[in-house]
């Protein structure tokens, strides 16, 4: 028995030391730390967030005056509870992310985000200097285009 079990160990040696490397990354691992925190900071900041659109799009789109205040308490409601629900689900990608970064870890697989308004929209605060480490993006617009 005791030969059976050498023989099987020096076999998964050897054919452990021929596979190939992976060309494993490290993308969505990164993605997930970044969104799991990050989210729930753009969900506290909602609020805010929603204020600075309202008075952007105050600024730059022309309507009537009439509009303008008719828009401004229902779309300042509606831009924080989308903020809030963008927060929300952009911390729940990073934990769906987690699992699957792992695996693929191992793998030269990668993975398109979950939820593309963090990558695509602009935010409050962006910090891209260490971005192959860490990104920093939060206070991100979720109702804007």
């Amino acid at each position: 028995m005791r030969t059976r079990l050498l023989s099987g160990l020096f076999a998964a040696t050897i054919a452990l030391g021929a596979a190939a490397p992976a060309q494993a990354t490290v993308t969505v691992l990164k993605r997930s730390f970044e969104n799991m925190p990050q989210g729930l900071l753009d969900a506290v900041l909602s609020p805010y967030t929603a204020g600075v659109s309202i008075v952007n799009n105050l600024r730059n789109i022309e309507d009537t005056p009439g509009v303008r205040i008719a828009y401004t308490v229902p779309g300042y409601a509606w831009n924080t509870m989308s903020n809030f629900g963008g927060g929300l689900i952009r911390t729940l990608t990073g934990v769906l992310e987690l699992p699957t970064g792992v695996i693929l870890l191992f793998t030269d697989a990668e993975m398109e985000p979950l939820f593309d308004p963090v990558e695509d929209n602009e935010a409050i605060y962006v910090y891209d200097d260490y971005e192959d480490v860490y990104r920093v993006k939060f206070g991100v617009h979720y109702s804007g285009g």
